[in-house]
């Protein structure tokens, strides 16, 4: 017999299945407390879980409890001011809760429920309905996945892989095979039996055809009722699964016309990109390529936190991106999907030259490309890079265009960019 022994550590007076039930009972009101807590995260703190509040209302369940019912009255001691048939006026709600913005002792109020999320439940939550657009599985990578699946039955195996209904329609069909002819005899002996006693034939004949009854019945009766010869074991092998690879790159403009807040909207935007991707697929590479009047392919850290700046060419970033790709990830085997971040200042040639080679090199290449443009305060002008970019989105449906002026707008473009898409 298998048994399952849940080993994973609980707090005192904690309950993981319980914990479980509840966010996914309760994932809507989860999943919006986790969309206000993005904003304010700094980009260390993106991938660490914290507290989330859900109003109480929302996490009430009904309860049952004894009742006298009818009308009753009650006398309760130390009343000075009430006397019967009088109305008690509703009290105002003043008391309790967490009532923001006014004076104690007044207003109403509803309180909250809190609880803190771990690392995994947060981004869970966080990248539960996202996916890459146009993501294809036709693909076999180098790593080739297993999967398992049904391959009839077996005649040895694990008791939890028992089919009772095989073993059973095994059973009857061999207490059929094996009875069948004990049965027809004994169906002929007891229609000669019959015969007999209706032909007044000698007692000794007709306790002859008993006995060969008896022995028949008994021959019928020594056939098993289930042999384990009987059991069928349901069967899984491991069939190779074709896996789709993916290489994610990430292109940051780090001139000197992107100042610190500027590079910091677009370094929130590539960590919830990386975060997404690393936790969300296992077999997509990501390639970090930062530019200013030239572009380089770096790592991680490199691109997160070094501090480089100089002047600006888009196209060179671009460039490096159709190398790369030509170099060691062919289209026919790979989804390559792009995220460019900028201000879109760029000048001279370099703003045509960018344009065209996006629309004739990189974009029938790419399943993706999503180009997120940073402008400067509150400047609603269109750059020439943007209006150059423009013209091609309108024959590539594969080319997302967004602006991000503050921290709060990070998390929607993001979602807009990275769902609602069709998933082959």
């Amino acid at each position: 017999m298998m048994r399952l022994i849940d080993r994973r550590l609980d707090g005192r007076n904690k309950s993981a299945v319980n914990r479980e039930r509840f966010l996914r009972r309760y994932k809507e009101h989860i999943r919006r407390a986790v969309k206000g807590m993005i904003a304010e995260r700094s980009i260390a703190d993106m991938d660490k879980g914290g507290e989330v509040s859900v109003p109480a209302k929302d996490v009430a369940e009904p309860s049952f409890r004894h009742d006298g019912g009818g009308s009753r009255e009650f006398v309760h001691p130390g009343n000075r001011e009430f006397v019967k048939g009088d109305k008690i006026p509703r009290p105002d709600g003043s008391r309790g809760g967490a009532g923001s913005g006014s004076e104690p002792g007044a207003g109403k109020s509803v309180d909250d429920f809190s609880f803190t999320l771990t690392r995994e439940e947060f981004l869970n939550i966080f990248f539960d309905d996202l996916e890459l657009p146009y993501f294809a599985r036709s693909h076999v990578g180098a790593v080739v996945k297993k999967k398992l699946v049904r391959a009839g039955y077996v005649r040895e195996g694990a008791p939890c892989n028992l089919s009772v209904a095989r073993t059973l329609k095994t059973a009857w069909g061999r207490r059929l095979a094996l009875g069948a002819p004990a049965r027809e005899w004994l169906e002929l002996t007891r229609e000669e039996l019959e015969w007999a006693l209706q032909q007044g034939v000698d007692a000794e004949h007709i306790a002859t055809l008993e006995q060969q009854i008896e022995k028949l019945e008994a021959q019928i009766r020594r056939v098993p009722f289930l042999d384990e010869l009987d059991l069928r074991y349901r069967h899984r092998v491991n069939v190779p699964q074709p896996v789709a690879r993916a290489v994610m790159f990430c292109l940051m403009d780090v001139s000197a016309s992107m100042d610190e807040n500027k590079k910091d909207l677009a370094k929130r935007f590539f960590t919830l990109l990386y975060l997404f991707l690393t936790r969300k697929y296992e077999q997509v590479e990501l390639v970090f390529i930062r530019h200013t009047d030239d572009a380089e392919e770096v790592d991680e850290q490199t691109f997160f936190h070094d501090t480089r700046s100089g002047g600006t060419v888009v196209c060179s970033a671009l460039e490096l991106m159709h190398e790369i790709c030509g170099a060691r990830y062919p289209a026919s085997s790979w989804n390559i999907y792009a995220a460019q971040a900028t201000d879109g200042e760029a000048f001279g040639a370099d703003v045509a030259k960018s344009g065209r080679f996006l629309r004739e090199a990189l974009l029938p290449l790419a399943r993706y490309f999503a180009y997120i443009e940073i402008p400067a305060g509150s400047d609603d002008r269109a750059s020439s890079l943007w209006r150059e970019y423009e013209q091609a989105a309108q024959n590539h449906r594969n080319l997302a265009m967004r602006r991000v002026r503050e921290r709060g707008q990070i998390y929607p473009v993001f979602r807009e960019l990275f769902s609602n898409h069709e998933a082959r």
